[in-house]
């Protein structure tokens, strides 16, 4: 078996092109180009980067009519992909994000050529100072951003997904649309037996953001959740996770406008069909929670 074929997907609303000359720029620079890149317009209309920048591998541009959110943009690139059929692995970069590295490809290349059972590499995400917000360490506690290892998610902004463990499992959970769709896709990966490595030598750089910036977050973050715990969680199991994550946003929480957007999302997800229940196995829960993460936090 030869090497693995890699692919680069970035999915943009058109609101950064100056960043995603950037990110495609750093993508050019690879000392392992990519054999493939689509850059997905999440409802809008994509400039014409691919014909002014000297970009390795095969570019192919998808504009989709509307705004399908973080995991429905990136299906429409796994689309594309699977037309092709000559792709292994798909990387998938945040439109503002940027490879410092020249051996980002390579190394994942090498990862996942050493294990056949590795369905997800998480990058290291840190910002212009080289610092790792705490929320980017896919680890409970404070944990250092610079320990790699087998962990029980990873994070949306930088990653590599392994095509034929997609096959098996399925693609992102589109009607998330934002927040909790990478611990969706990485429940269901462990469940099948999937691995996912943490690997911090695998650095992006991107801006020190929140995810409170977004005007949906909090009903749809708290929707989503209610959604996840429905849809992949041991019926005990599930007021158990909801009952603990109630009582960390309550004690987190100071701002009554984002309470009560939460309070709404909550409702909307009892109320609202979930989709598919594929509750994963006791096994699997153990395994979570032999790698530190039990999933009921």
């Amino acid at each position: 078996m030869g090497a693995p074929r890699i692919a680069v997907a970035v999915v943009t609303m058109g609101n950064r092109p100056d960043e995603v000359d950037a990110l495609l720029e750093s993508v050019a620079k690879q000392d392992v180009p990519p054999e493939r890149i689509v850059v997905v317009g999440n409802g809008c209309p994509l400039p014409e980067f691919a014909h002014r920048l000297s970009l390795p591998g095969e570019v192919t541009t998808v504009e989709l009519d509307e705004n399908l959110g973080c995991p429905g943009g990136r299906n429409a690139a796994l689309d594309q992909l699977r037309e092709f059929g000559d792709i292994d692995v798909v990387v998938d970069l945040d439109d503002d994000g940027l490879l410092v590295d020249p051996d980002v490809l390579r190394r994942v290349r090498d990862l996942y050529a050493a294990d056949e059972r590795l369905g997800i590499v998480g990058f290291r995400i840190a910002d212009e100072l080289g610092e790792t917000q705490q929320r980017h360490v896919p680890r409970i506690g404070n944990s250092d951003p610079l320990r790699g290892g087998y962990v029980t998610g990873f994070l949306g902004g930088g990653h590599a997904l392994r095509m034929t463990m997609l096959d098996e499992i399925g693609d992102w959970p589109a009607e998330f649309f934002f927040a909790h769709e990478e611990t969706d896709l990485a429940w269901r990966a462990v469940d099948a037996g999937w691995r996912i490595l943490y690997a911090p030598e695998l650095l992006l750089r991107h801006p020190r953001t929140s995810p409170a910036r977004h005007a949906i977050y909090y009903r749809v973050n708290a929707r989503n959740r209610v959604w996840l715990a429905r849809r992949r969680l041991p019926l005990p199991l599930v007021p158990v996770h909801l009952g603990v994550w109630v009582l960390l946003t309550l004690a987190r929480n100071r701002s009554g406008a984002g309470l009560r957007a939460w309070l709404g999302g909550f409702v909307e997800g009892v109320r609202e069909p979930a989709g598919e229940r594929r509750p994963m196995r006791w096994r699997t829960v153990w395994r979570l929670t032999r790698l530190g993460r039990p999933p009921v936090i």
